[in-house]
């Protein structure tokens, strides 16, 4: 009797039933940690304008529309369905029934107009993106939307993706003030529709995200992830070799982007994509309101320079505030040349600028924003520019103090990066030359002949009509230099090799929920 029962508890261990192990991989949850050097700003859609923030919330919250993961084609989000009238200046999108946030309660149309009036009454940073194209929006009835226009827009579907147009829920969020904790929020939590849900996020050391069980599309392949900010490059670089980290991204040292992408214990994940670099300028009240000073810096930085010193040539010169590779580019600034020092002298000196009496500058920068390498470039660019009868001060400050810097007028000159917010050159020329939408970037340039060449092209249907203001709009450039394209880069992510699906395409949006663990 005793043999038996010992028999029958060997085969029950062995089959897994005592205990209820089962599976092994089936119980274990699949937990990714993600390292960044990059910081969250404002947990708030109508205020948020830096990339990091954005791709949380692509992750967290949703729109109507979306990109198709690792592509710049466009795919139904809340929406079922939508359509144009013959004109494009009136867009009506019909929303799923199935919607629930992250908290189960219904999603509506009604939801999707106050979210995007709130963007508008607000007037964040990001706002023009809705007010530059949106005159009204209605809700027709529950469950269908509509967008008039300001006019004809063609490529509006592109701009609805951004996170100014994300539907969030008015029972947290509140109408007339901007949040940027999520402690602020009724209930202190954060209610989304995407794919994931924030169940933990303490600034700027760890945010913890796990799957939205309310989710209306696929499930995502891995259960949680911790996403781990890091002060530098450096430390996040050991963190990933200890074994401590499965994904980094943004941003590595170059010498260690070399390095890692030769180690073939790591998956090497390489974007080449519109993510560009530039120097702005303050033009409304600063000493660079006068065009012939922004016009001596644009003839003094010397890209190869840059690329080369300070990145491993890992990054190309860019001659235009498009990119490279973008419809209707034109390498207009190789007209002002690398390192002009005598044309900048002769420019300089038409506003009484000499060796004796040179002009006396701050130029500022962001300490982590772009990575360890900005006070690099703010280095070398010191150098460049001093190579002429300037005096240059740097001065640098954390993201959320920068971006209150611009806001408030206190940077003359600082350094500035651009993801795309969607992929047309309106967006690499309205965005910083536009009377309302380089207020948001603290350019605060504005030109009636400027704007109604921007809404022009914004509502021209003919690829020829576009191309030639375009070419217009990048010749005025030398002219006005609200700013200096200096490069363009590209983004790197390495993960370990049990970590797949890492999948950004030309939007750069960085989708988590097509990732998945061995």
């Amino acid at each position: 009797m005793r043999k038996l029962l010992t028999m029958v508890m060997l085969i029950l261990l062995m089959t897994g039933l005592i205990f209820g192990e089962g599976k092994k991989e089936d119980a274990q949850e699949k937990i990714l940690v993600y390292g960044t050097t990059d910081r969250v700003i404002d947990m708030d859609p109508a205020n948020s304008y830096d990339f990091h923030t954005w791709e949380i919330f692509h992750n967290v919250y949703a729109g109507l529309l979306r990109y198709e993961p690792g592509t710049g084609n466009i795919e139904l989000g809340i929406a079922e369905s939508y359509s144009a009238n013959k004109a494009s200046d009136v867009y009506t999108f019909k929303l799923r029934k199935d919607i629930k946030f992250s908290d189960g309660t219904p999603v509506t149309a009604h939801d999707v107009k106050w979210s995007v009036d709130r963007t508008i009454a607000l007037a964040g940073d990001p706002s023009w993106l809705v007010t530059e194209f949106v005159e009204s929006v209605d809700a027709v009835d529950d469950y269908t939307v509509r967008f008039n226009l300001k006019g004809p827009i063609g490529f509006f579907p592109y701009v609805l993706i951004n996170c100014p147009y994300m539907t969030i829920n008015k029972n947290i969020y509140p109408v007339d003030a901007v949040v940027r904790d999520i402690e602020e929020l009724k209930g202190g939590q954060l209610i989304g529709l995407g794919p994931y849900k924030i169940t933990s996020f303490k600034r700027d050391e760890e945010m913890i995200l796990e799957k939205n069980p309310y989710y209306f599309g696929k499930e995502p392949g891995i259960d949680k992830i911790v996403i781990r900010y890091f002060a530098d490059a450096t430390t996040m670089r050991l963190a990933f070799e200890k074994g401590e980290l499965d994904l980094v991204y943004k941003t590595l040292n170059p010498s260690d982007i070399a390095d890692l992408e030769k180690n073939t214990k790591y998956n090497t994940f390489k974007m080449s994509g519109p993510y560009i670099r530039y120097v702005t300028f303050e033009c409304s009240e600063s000493i660079f309101k006068d065009k012939i000073l922004r016009q001596a810096i644009g003839h003094l930085v010397n890209r190869p320079e840059i690329c080369q010193k300070v990145f491993l040539n890992q990054v190309e010169p860019l001659y235009s505030m498009v990119p490279n590779g973008m419809i209707y580019h034109e390498d207009s600034f190789k007209k002002f040349g690398d390192g002009n020092v005598e044309k900048a002298n002769a420019l300089l000196a038409e506003r009484g600028y000499t060796a004796s009496n040179p002009l006396d500058v701050e130029l500022w920068y962001t300490t982590a924003h772009y990575g360890s390498t900005e006070a690099d470039v703010a280095a070398v660019l010191k150098a460049q520019f001093e190579k002429a009868n300037i005096k240059i001060t740097l001065k640098s400050a954390e993201w959320a103090t920068y971006r209150d810097n611009w806001v408030n007028k206190v940077m003359p000159m600082k350094l500035m990066g651009w993801y795309p917010d969607y992929i047309d050159p309106d967006n690499y020329t309205a965005a910083f030359a536009g009377t309302a939408a380089s207020a948001g970037s603290g350019i605060f340039f504005s030109d009636p002949e400027w704007d109604a060449l921007f809404v022009k092209e914004q509502q021209s249907t003919d690829p020829k009509e576009r191309e030639a203001i375009f070419k217009q709009i990048q010749e005025m450039w030398l002219d006005e230099v609200p700013s200096v394209p200096m490069f363009q880069g590209n983004l790197y992510v390495f993960t370990t090799k049990n970590v797949g699906g890492v999948k950004i395409g030309p939007p750069l949006i960085f989708n988590y929920e097509v990732m998945t663990m061995e």
